[in-house]
């Protein structure tokens, strides 16, 4: 089987990722009923490269590895050569000649594509600068689990125009649904992402508006990793874009919400959102789990009938 990485959504097909979201919720439902007794892993190895701190993404995927009955390992910039120095190409020949499939939380994209052009093993991009995919793998199986076909629905994206944003605009391309990205001027999504999605996407600056009988709300803290200097600016440049409940009560009965966490109570969502029954974000997280070891399944294994 030729490898194949995951960089962003796009690296899959539509059909693909279908596949992938029906097999995680069998892969759920397996574990619960059974506990952890597939175990098609042995012997199997992750490297997990880390860049950027990290819960949910570290623990998912070191949980996924361990009850396939695999092996996660942990580098961070210190444990590793590319701390010092060796060139990215350089350290993704060696770990395809000792583990099986490479994970990378990472700031510049740039420098993911040229580690998984140099890899003879899968290459997973675990978040950066520019995209989270596998984050929105955790997100539309949590939108599907809870509302079936999300084809032909309305999201709603509030905040900046961030990686998030980007992954959101390649699942409405992917997963065939309407997609209402709402930001401050200025904080716009990347333009040629933008444009490559065509009329699937519109660009509000409105949330009241944005929101009018969506589907689905979701958001992601107004400063990123990395742009912690530019808290106090983006406070100013982001008021009246927080979400709330009130907020909430526009858009559809059954809207659901959605934050791929960590979230800042208080900020760009109300303190007591998350409480909220239309808040399915815990659910949200624990199916990084479930998403994550069907893309390593895929990945690794092939399609399982």
């Amino acid at each position: 089987m030729a490898t194949r990485h995951f960089l962003t959504l796009l690296d899959l097909t539509s059909e693909e990722l279908a596949y992938l979201v029906a097999r995680a919720i069998r892969i759920k439902s397996e574990l619960k009923a059974q506990g952890p007794r597939y175990t098609p892993f042995a012997n199997r190895t992750l490297a997990m490269i880390f860049e950027k701190s990290s819960t949910r993404t570290r623990v998912s995927f070191e949980t996924a590895m361990a009850q396939f009955g695999g092996h996660a390992l942990f580098l961070s910039p210190r444990d590793t050569q590319l701390g010092r120095g060796e060139p990215i190409g350089d350290t993704a020949r060696v770990l395809s000649e000792m583990v099986d499939a490479v994970m990378i939380r990472t700031f510049s994209h740039a420098d993911i594509e040229t580690f998984a052009a140099a890899s003879s093993v899968p290459v997973i991009n675990a978040l950066t600068d520019d995209y989270h995919p596998c984050q929105l793998l955790a997100d539309m199986l949590t939108w599907i689990e809870c509302r079936g076909s999300v084809q032909g629905k309305t999201a709603v994206w509030i905040g900046d125009g961030n990686n998030m944003c980007h992954s959101w605009i390649n699942a409405a391309r992917r997963f065939d649904f309407r997609l209402r990205i709402c930001c401050p001027e200025g904080y716009e999504p990347d333009a040629a992402i933008l444009a490559a999605a065509g009329d699937r996407v519109d660009v509000l600056h409105d949330p009241q508006q944005a929101v009018e009988e969506a589907d689905l709300v979701t958001t992601d803290v107004w400063a990123s990793m990395g742009q912690e200097q530019e808290q106090k600016a983006r406070e100013r440049d982001f008021a009246g874009f927080q979400v709330t409940e009130a907020m909430l009560d526009r858009a559809a009965s059954d809207v659901l919400f959605l934050h791929c966490l960590p979230a800042h109570r208080g900020e760009e969502i109300s303190a007591t959102l998350l409480d909220d029954p239309r808040a399915v974000v815990w659910q949200e997280a624990g199916n990084r789990l479930h998403a994550q070891k069907a893309l390593l399944e895929f990945l690794l294994l092939g399609r399982i009938d």
